[in-house]
């Protein structure tokens, strides 16, 4: 018995699609652990393996050293400056137990002759010029930790030149490391898009198309995701010319396919329209009726209000607004009849009569 709803045409649809993409799912994880144990084939190379590592411990070595000394002579500046603070604290003290001092002090003779004056001035001089001396210390020790932050600073230069030696050198390594891996990757997957596009071309109307529709999805996701990315200097290039190619081969396929087609509805519409009529497949007759197409020319068959003949105005012209007629207006193919048995009107290339079940063709 054969189905024709449209519930089921819908479920298998969706059925096939559903098979198309749960294949391509799986073929995709499955191609995705396969890239990837072919990626192992050929080891990453790391920067490391291109620096001059006796060139850059003897130069970090020498940083390291300088840096400590550094750290030296800074807690000897901190010892310095602790000395500083001690000499201003006595000299402060000093200068001012000598202020209270002088002007409490009575005396008959004069201060600036005094003898004790003079020994508590040269005392306060004492501790000043001990300032002195530690803030001189001091800044000769902020001279040599200058002369070594310089030196320091070539010797950076020097590792920094070191490194971009080897990241120049890793730079060009990595460069046919990734055009390797591209290559392997295309001997992999450029067969498997070369199937997928003749499945698509070839198989596209075989019975069990669902499973060659979801091969070419997947050769398809695994040129332009799973290859052409991981060559990032001109991956772009090579998916979108192949993008180009696959565009001018799919239009120049449709455009010939669809004159084909024209070409042959042309030669079929000279044909008899009894000889046409025998060739009206079910599935396409039930399409047509739905969308009120003629089956062999594709063109409307419903006759609107301003179309309809004068000899026929004695109809009412609401009843008539929608009508269907009998031939093609276009190819003379005929689409509606009377029933042999009941003479209710049919669709002419349907098997059965609407009203009582008999055969109409």
């Amino acid at each position: 018995m054969e189905l024709n709803s449209k519930k089921l045409e819908r479920t298998s649809r969706i059925v096939y699609y559903s098979i198309s993409v749960l294949l391509s799912i799986f073929l995709i994880l499955l191609s995705s652990k396969i890239i990837d144990d072919l990626d192992r084939t050929v080891s990453r190379p790391q920067l490391e393996d291109y620096l001059d590592n006796a060139k850059l411990s003897q130069l970090n070595a020498t940083s390291d050293s300088m840096n400590l000394e550094i750290s030296n002579l800074n807690s000897k500046r901190e010892t310095i400056n602790r000395a500083i603070e001690a000499a201003q604290g006595n000299y402060q003290n000093e200068k001012s137990s000598f202020d209270a001092w002088i002007v409490t002090r009575k005396t008959l003779g004069s201060p600036d002759k005094d003898t004790e004056v003079l020994e508590r001035v040269k005392q306060i001089d004492s501790y000043l010029a001990i300032e002195k001396d530690w803030r001189a210390k001091d800044m000769l020790i902020q001279g040599d930790i200058d002369l070594i932050n310089k030196k320091l600073g070539e010797n950076q230069e020097l590792i920094y030149e070191a490194q971009n030696e080897a990241q120049k050198v890793y730079d060009t390594v990595i460069k046919a490391y990734d055009l390797k891996v591209f290559l392997i990757r295309l001997l992999f997957v450029a067969p498997i898009l070369a199937l997928g596009i003749f499945f698509f071309v070839r198989f596209r109307r075989h019975k069990f198309w669902p499973l060659y529709f979801g091969f070419t999805l997947f050769s398809l996701y695994a040129f332009f995701v799973g290859l052409v990315p991981y060559l990032p200097s001109y991956g772009g290039y090579v998916r979108s010319t192949v993008g180009v190619i696959l565009s001018i081969g799919l239009g120049y396929y449709a455009i010939k396919s669809i004159r084909v087609f024209i070409e042959k509805k042309q030669e079929e519409l000279k044909i008899s329209t009894q000889e046409r009529a025998k060739n009206v497949r079910t599935e396409v007759a039930e399409k047509a009726l739905e969308n009120h197409h003629c089956p062999s020319c594709g063109k409307d068959f419903i006759v609107r209000r301003w179309e309809f003949a004068q000899a026929k105005a004695k109809f009412n012209p609401e009843s008539v607004y929608m009508l269907a007629t009998n031939y093609c207006r276009h190819c003379g193919l005929e689409l509606f009849k009377n029933c042999s048995n009941c003479g209710a009107k049919n669709y002419a290339h349907l098997p059965y009569c609407s009203d009582c079940g008999t055969s109409i063709r």
